[in-house]
C-alpha cells in the first residue's frame, strides 16, 4: 500500500547521514563522558564538539547550551529554572494562549506557587496582540514566554519585534527575561540569537530529522537558573544524568544539515503547501485554513471541515496509508477541544474539525495529489453520514 507521511511536525525520520554520524557512539565509543579514562574522554570530546557546532549556528557561547532529554524538559528547565531563581524580584509571568502544553502546564504549577500569570490573546490568525502585550508588562514581570512558531497552526510570531518591546520596557533593568520555544522553527526559520533578541530558546532534535530523546536549551550566561534534575552535576550542574553522546552528536549533525538545506527546502515546501491549500479550498465547500496564510511555517497546513470531525478524517486517511493528525501529537489522545483553536475564536461547530498536514523532505507533488483526491472523497462521504453537504 502506498504510504504518505504528513505528520512531520510530530516526528521526523532520522536522516541517513545523521545515523551514520551516531553509529560509532552506539557501539565502539560507549564510554561515560564523566569518566577520566580515554574511552570516557572520547565521549566527552564528541559532546563538546557537538555543542560548539550548535553554538556556531545560534551565534552563542558553548557554556550557554544545555543538552536535555526532550523539548518539554528544556521548556520546563527554562521556565521553572528562571522564575524560581529570581522569584524575589517579581512574581509575574506572561505567556500566549497558544503556547505548547509544556509551557501552559508549567505556569499552571507556578500559579499554585503564588506566581501571577497573564495569558495573551492572539488575533484570528494566531498572532500575538502586541498592544495587549505592552499593557501586560509590569515591574513585577520576570518572564515572558512566546513560541517562535506554533506546532498546530504553523503561525510565526514576530519574536524580534517582541524582543524590542521588552528591551524598551526594561531600559537599564534586568527583567523580564524572554524565552521562546523554537522546536518547530528549527530548519525553517532564522535561529540567530542576537537578531531574535531572546534570553533563552529551545530546540528539539526529533523535529529536524535527528534522533528522539535529545534537545537543547540556550540560556544566556547572564542568567543563573535553578536546575530541575540534580545529581551528578553534568551540563555545568544544570542537568544531571549520564549524557548520551550518540544522541547529542546526531542532534548537532541534524541541525547542521537542516540549516544547510533551509532556504532551498523552504521554497520547495512553500510551493507544495500553497498548491495543496489552493486546491483543497477550491475542491471542498465548507473548508477553511487555520492560521495566517503567509506568516506560517513552510510545511504547515491546518484545515477545518464543516461537519467532519478531525479524528474521523485521520482514521479514514490512515486506511489509505496517509498519516496526518488533528493538531499537537502531544495531546492527540485528549479529546478536549484544542486550546489553540479555542484561542483563535473558531466557531463551536468547527472546534473539533481540524486536520493538520505537515510536509517534509520526502513529500512530493504526486503524494499531495493522491492525498487531495482521497481527502475530497472522504470529506464528502463523512458528510453524507452526518447529513452535512
Amino acid at each position: 500500500m502506498k504510504q504518505v507521511y504528513l505528520d512531520y511536525a510530530a516526528a521526523t525520520y532520522i536522516e541517513p547521514a545523521v545515523l551514520k554520524k551516531m553509529q560509532p557512539y552506539l557501539s565502539k565509543f560507549f564510554g561515560n563522558a564523566s569518566s577520566l579514562h580515554s574511552l570516557g574522554q572520547t565521549s566527552k570530546n564528541a559532546i563538546e564538539k557537538a555543542r560548539q557546532e550548535i553554538t556556531r549556528i545560534l551565534g552563542v557561547l558553548p557554556e550557554e547550551i544545555i543538552f536535555t532529554g526532550s523539548g518539554t524538559e528544556s521548556t520546563n528547565l527554562a521556565i521553572f529554572g528562571i522564575v524560581r531563581a529570581y522569584k524575589k524580584f517579581g512574581n509575574h509571568i506572561i505567556v500566549s494562549k497558544i503556547e505548547h502544553k509544556a509551557v501552559l502546564e508549567s505556569v499552571k504549577v507556578l500559579k499554585k506557587e503564588g506566581f501571577k500569570i497573564t495569558y495573551l490573546n492572539v488575533d484570528k490568525n494566531g498572532i500575538v496582540k502586541l498592544d495587549e502585550f505592552k499593557k501586560a508588562l509590569s515591574k513585577k514581570t520576570i518572564l515572558v514566554s512566546i513560541m517562535y512558531a506554533n506546532n498546530e497552526i504553523g503561525t510565526i510570531q514576530p519574536i524580534a519585534e517582541i524582543s524590542k518591546i521588552i528591551k524598551n520596557f526594561k531600559k537599564e533593568k534586568t527583567f523580564p527575561f524572554f524565552y521562546t520555544d523554537a522546536c518547530q522553527a528549527a530548519g525553517a526559520l532564522m535561529l540567530d540569537i542576537k537578531k531574535l533578541g531572546v534570553d533563552a530558546l529551545t530546540l528539539n532534535s526529533s523535529k529536524i530529522y535527528g534522533p528522539k530523546g535529545v534537545s537543547c536549551l540556550y540560556m544566556s550566561k547572564n542568567i543563573k537558573i535553578e536546575p530541575i534534575i540534580i545529581g551528578g552535576g553534568q551540563e555545568n550542574n544544570l542537568r544531571a544524568g549520564t549524557e548520551n553522546p550518540a544522541l547529542i552528536v546526531g542532534f548537532a549533525e541534524a541541525l547542521k544539515l537542516a540549516e544547510k538545506m533551509r532556504k532551498k527546502e523552504n521554497l520547495r515546501l512553500t510551493n507544495l503547501r500553497d498548491y495543496f491549500i489552493k486546491n483543497i479550498l477550491k475542491s471542498v465547500n465548507g473548508c477553511q485554513l487555520s492560521g495566517d496564510a503567509q506568516k506560517r511555517l513552510p510545511n504547515n497546513i491546518n484545515l477545518l471541515f464543516l461537519g467532519v470531525e478531525g479524528e474521523a478524517l485521520v482514521l479514514r486517511l490512515d486506511l489509505y496509508g496517509i498519516y496526518t493528525s488533528t493538531g499537537s501529537a502531544c495531546v492527540s489522545s485528549d479529546f478536549t477541544a484544542s486550546h489553540v483553536s479555542s484561542a483563535l475564536g473558531i466557531k463551536k461547530e468547527l472546534i473539533y474539525n481540524s486536520l493538520r498536514l505537515t510536509l517534509g523532505r520526502k513529500t512530493t507533488k504526486k503524494d499531495l495529489d493522491f492525498v487531495l483526491k482521497t481527502l475530497v472523497f472522504e470529506v464528502k462521504d463523512l458528510r453524507k453520514m452526518s447529513a452535512v453537504k
